[in-house]
């Protein structure tokens, strides 16, 4: 249907003071700014000796028929036929699959950015999680005029209301010898080891190549994994300029004027550079043939070089943003874009064959009144599509169900590497003694169906709205407590946990004697006498 201005101001009335019809689960996290315990969920009463009994343990690396038991939120075994005492939580995961929480390496959660913020928070958007299968994720810390600490504690001030595991990547906006020094200290005191530099977004969060290779050189100094969006923000520019001078304004103008060339060239210097510099390097969001390309060639020459695709590009195409209604096409925009169909195809076909590493979603919500910032001009429609819920599901349906990857690769796909490239594992990403009781069981016969009416997610839309699949997350568990059972979550505001993430990961295995080999094949300097 069409949405008038006046329908449109209406709606952001209703949704901002809180009158328009919200499903049960929406009212659930939907009281998140004046929420108590009692509104919001509750903590859950389980013993903290916890014994899942009879289920399928997958790891990535193996899977067995084992009971799982717990103690004060660690595993202390897994082998067969446990016997405990009475005053134990008992889980029958007969015939189904007992594996590592999943872990999300890309979300924005109360983020302030064009304009507005993220409708979910670190309390609604964790929760959403949470129902999904998920028990960490990895938010993105925006630097607050510059400075990486301010952003720091801003973002802890944020996550006060969380009530699972999450840990930060660092954003960085600008470069000085200011910026250089708060990296070390986020490194070596703030737990972070990673940092995320924008080739996009020009006049904002964009960065140069110069600040690129400054970047580059420090996070490689300090053991901490370098990041990129990647597309040339120069060329988006000059395309949505292009777009509006045709008179394109609606939502399909934001995938015309970035086109996929632009992903891959952006996503081809980065790597170039990273070479240079001779430092692994993290692609976020990859979402295009030309962008997974180069990251194939990339690796097969030998380079350190991650690609992380999200689930919106691994399972949609772009025809939703020709909808005729703005409000259905607006909810797709996200960057880079949802390509047109085929990417998908190409994207699931790298990551069952290693090309790409590992799923994270991108998870950056808006609802439709915000998305209607942009009703006539697409370049102020923003960013972002939901996912954090959806991914576990999605991801098995697609590729385990049609038989593109095993469930032990669901696991790695999904969990374990993610927690190997930021240095955590086997603390978390796996089901070992000793490991983080973070777990799911999951039911490969049961089904689901995505709606925005039932989701957890504060967002009144859902990109994946009506998509039914196999494969159900039955009960997830967060350091040794049930946070989801029976559809019903069992959290509170409050109750999660920070992971601070040690640098030099496996990917700088190797690297300083790389640098050896280098600088011993220069020949160079030549010594050289002046002619007479």
């Amino acid at each position: 249907m069409a949405y008038s201005c006046k329908s449109l101001l209406l709606l952001s009335f209703l949704i901002l003071y809180g009158s328009l019809p919200l499903s049960q689960s929406n009212q659930f996290c939907d009281a998140g700014v004046g929420y108590t315990e009692s509104t919001c969920g509750f903590p859950s009463t389980s013993s903290s000796k916890l014994l899942i009994k009879g289920g399928t343990v997958l790891n990535a690396h193996n899977q067995e028929v084992a009971d799982v038991y717990v103690e004060d939120g660690i595993i202390v075994a897994v082998r067969p036929n446990i016997k405990v005492d009475e005053d134990v939580t008992l889980l029958d995961a007969t015939g189904k699959y007992v594996m590592p929480g999943g872990i999300d390496p890309h979300t924005h959660l109360a983020m302030e950015f064009m304009g507005t913020e993220t409708i979910d928070d670190f309390f609604s958007g964790q929760a959403a999680a949470l129902a999904g299968g998920t028990t960490m994720h990895i938010d993105f810390v925006i630097p607050v005029g510059g400075s990486l600490v301010a952003g720091f504690e801003a973002y802890k001030k944020k996550a006060k209301k969380s009530c699972m595991n999450y840990g930060f990547h660092m954003a960085i906006t600008k470069w000085d010898e200011s910026v250089s020094r708060e990296m070390e200290i986020m490194v070596k005191e703030k737990g972070i080891n990673s940092f995320k530099f924008f080739m996009a977004y020009k006049g904002s969060l964009m960065i140069s190549d110069e600040l690129l290779l400054q970047g580059f050189k420090r996070c490689k100094s300090l053991g901490a994994l370098a990041m990129v969006h990647a597309e040339n923000g120069d060329a988006v520019f000059e395309g949505q300029n292009r777009m509006i001078d045709l008179g394109i304004t609606g939502p399909e103008g934001h995938a015309l004027s970035r086109p996929p060339v632009l992903e891959g060239e952006a996503t081809a210097r980065a790597i170039r550079l990273a070479k240079f510099v001779n430092t692994p390097l993290y692609v976020v969001h990859v979402m295009s043939i030309d962008a997974m390309e180069e990251i194939s060639k990339a690796r097969k020459s030998g380079q350190k070089v991650v690609g992380e695709p999200v689930v919106s590009g691994l399972v949609l195409n772009d025809s939703g943003l020709w909808n005729p209604d703005f409000i259905t096409a607006a909810k797709y925009v996200m960057s880079p874009p949802i390509r047109e169909a085929g990417h998908d195809k190409a994207l699931q076909a790298a990551l069952s064959t290693g090309v790409l590493q590992l799923v994270g979603t991108d998870h950056c919500t808006f609802n439709s009144t915000q998305k209607a910032f942009g009703i006539d001009d697409f370049r102020k429609i923003p960013n972002g599509v939901n996912g954090i819920e959806e991914r576990m599901h999605l991801v098995w349906d697609t590729m385990v169900e049609s038989g593109q990857i095993s469930v032990t690769d669901f696991v790695r796909i999904t969990s374990t590497e993610c927690a190997r490239i930021f240095n955590i594992y086997p603390r978390k990403g796996a089901i070992l003694v000793g490991s983080d009781a973070d777990i799911i069981i999951f039911n490969p016969n049961s089904s689901f169906e995505i709606s925005a009416r039932t989701h957890h997610s504060r967002t009144d839309t859902n990109v994946y709205d009506g998509r039914k699949g196999k494969g159900k997350v039955e009960v997830t568990i967060v350091g040794g407590r049930v946070a989801w059972q029976d559809d019903e979550l069992k959290v509170a505001p409050g109750s999660g946990k920070y992971i601070e993430m040690p640098p030099f990961n496996y990917l700088f295995d190797g690297i300083d004697k790389a640098d050896a080999k280098y600088l011993s094949s220069l020949q160079a300097p030549v010594k050289r006498f002046s002619a007479s």
